[in-house]
């Protein structure tokens, strides 16, 4: 695994490292806090990135998902003493798979790795099911809205109109959703 390193302290950067190899893991670079974090993540091409701050700022965390753009990545936050509600609550946000308090030693890096890792693996999964189920509700009021408008225009039943819905889909080997989509957009020029 590919790791990139942030880090406040040289201390810190110096444990994060010695964990890293403790690990097995590849360290891409080390970084400190104010540098330009887009190039290091397209030279190193990171599968992971661990972030070393007191205090991990809102701003600090903004230029680092800024950084990363759509292609998101599991990283883990070892704040150096931050324990409030709110530091914590805005690295969860911002997308942190691990968020570590007063714990940086090397021996627990490799395992903070692997949390951060499943974690992420975890996340990505549901925001993928959600996703496929949002996309699902949405197929489904289009199919409804197309059955009312059918049931309107032809004096269909319910059922008629499902099977006409269906009927049509299979014959242009369409999903349902886009064939109802295109239903209603036919009858929004239509009127």
């Amino acid at each position: 695994m590919r790791v990139l390193v942030v880090a406040e302290s040289a201390d810190g950067a110096e444990i994060l490292k010695s964990g890293v190899r403790l690990g097995g893991h590849e360290l891409t670079e080390v970084l400190p806090l104010d540098s330009a974090l887009l190039p290091a993540l397209e030279r190193g091409k990171p599968d992971v990135l661990l972030l070393e701050a007191r205090s991990p700022s809102l701003d600090l965390l903004d230029r680092l998902l800024d950084a990363m753009g759509s292609t998101a990545m599991p990283f883990a936050v070892f704040a150096g003493g931050d324990a409030s509600s709110q530091a914590i609550e805005n690295g969860v946000r911002a997308g942190a798979a691990a968020y570590v308090v007063d714990g940086l030693e090397a021996a627990r890096v490799p395992a903070i790795l692997q949390v951060a890792l499943a974690r992420f693996d975890f996340i990505s999964g549901l925001r993928s099911e959600l996703g496929l189920a949002q996309q699902k509700l949405a197929e489904r009021k289009f199919v409804e809205r197309a059955k009312g408008l059918l049931m309107k225009a032809r004096n269909l039943s319910e059922d008629e109109a499902y099977h006409t819905l269906r009927r049509m889909a299979m014959e242009r080997n369409r999903r349902m959703g886009d064939v109802a989509k295109s239903v209603i957009e036919m009858a929004e020029l239509l009127n």
